[in-house]
């Protein structure tokens, strides 16, 4: 099993993205989070390429993936998803299932929400798209959105430093020795680039387009009903245990599964999450491929 790491040309961007796995094999993209890259993904490529087609991109702004101005490209859900969306197209993936953590979240439903049946199937990872999900943590960010100003969006810069980028790996982890601190550092590194922080604040501001689209992420569920997997950090200080649980409203046959540990699942968790996607996938693509016959 082999990893790539490849850059392409979408929008006028150099994208960068890991791919492993046969292409031939069912695809599955994976989609991270604030603040780090598809570099969160490293320990579980190799597990899941055995079997599948893994992409796993960086978002404009993060990981390698260029970090163009600003003032040059509107740091904003719609457009990442839009990136994303056009990588997907360029490189030929047809159908696939899609693995959303954090800010991968809204990218994929996003996209998902303008090309429904190309997705297989969903897991998320302490991806969230239900209010009770959002926990107080979000309080200040809620401050900024509800009143856009110079002060509120300088007071979340204190969001973007290294104290609160160990937090997010750290909080509720039982050990904190099984935390690799490279993950978090390399996250720091890209934080620290020039223009990365307004690029952020940006992401923070815009954030809440993402809870306004809520209904129709639910919708989509509803509609669609796409297999389901969510395997969730139950200690996350920002996407709360609930907002797993609400997936059962409408995606009854949702499979619902909560470790101990926070927001970073993978860094703790890594081999139980992928055994569960394994058997999830499995299982998914076959009733898939079942119902397409029938149909």
């Amino acid at each position: 099993m082999t990893i790539n790491y490849r850059f392409i040309r979408i929008n006028g961007l150099n994208i960068f993205y890991r791919e492993a796995g046969k292409e031939s094999s069912p695809t599955l993209l994976l989609l991270h989070g604030f603040p780090t890259s598809s570099h969160m993904f490293r320990n579980l490529i190799p597990i899941l390429a055995e079997h599948y087609h893994v992409i796993a991109p960086d978002f404009p702004g993060f990981g390698q993936t260029d970090l163009p101005s600003h003032k040059e490209f509107a740091y904003t859900f719609a457009n990442l998803a839009q990136v994303i969306g056009a990588l997907t197209e360029v490189i030929g993936l047809r159908k696939f299932s899609i693995y959303i953590f954090d800010y991968g979240s809204p990218v994929g439903l996003r996209f998902a929400l303008t090309c429904p049946n190309r997705i297989e199937a969903v897991i998320s990872q302490n991806g969230n798209a239900y209010v009770e999900g959002l926990s107080d943590g979000w309080n200040p960010i809620r401050a900024y959105w509800k009143e856009p100003s110079q002060a509120n969006r300088d007071a979340l810069r204190s969001m973007l430093t290294p104290q609160t980028t160990e937090y997010q790996y750290v909080h509720g982890v039982a050990d904190r020795s099984l935390v690799s601190p490279d993950g978090r550092s390399l996250d720091d590194f890209y934080l620290s680039r020039p223009g990365a922080h307004e690029a952020q604040l940006d992401l923070f501001l815009d954030y809440a387009n993402n809870v306004k689209l809520y209904p129709e992420f639910q919708n989509f569920f509803r509609k669609y009903q796409p297999p389901f997997l969510a395997v969730w950090g139950r200690n996350d200080p920002f996407f709360l245990p609930a907002g797993a649980e609400a997936f059962k409203r409408d995606l009854p046959n949702a499979e619902i599964r909560f470790f101990d540990t926070g927001h970073f699942a993978l860094e703790t968790h890594c081999d139980e999450i992928a055994a569960a996607i394994l058997k999830f996938l499995k299982e998914a693509l076959q009733k898939n491929s079942r119902k397409q016959i029938t149909e």
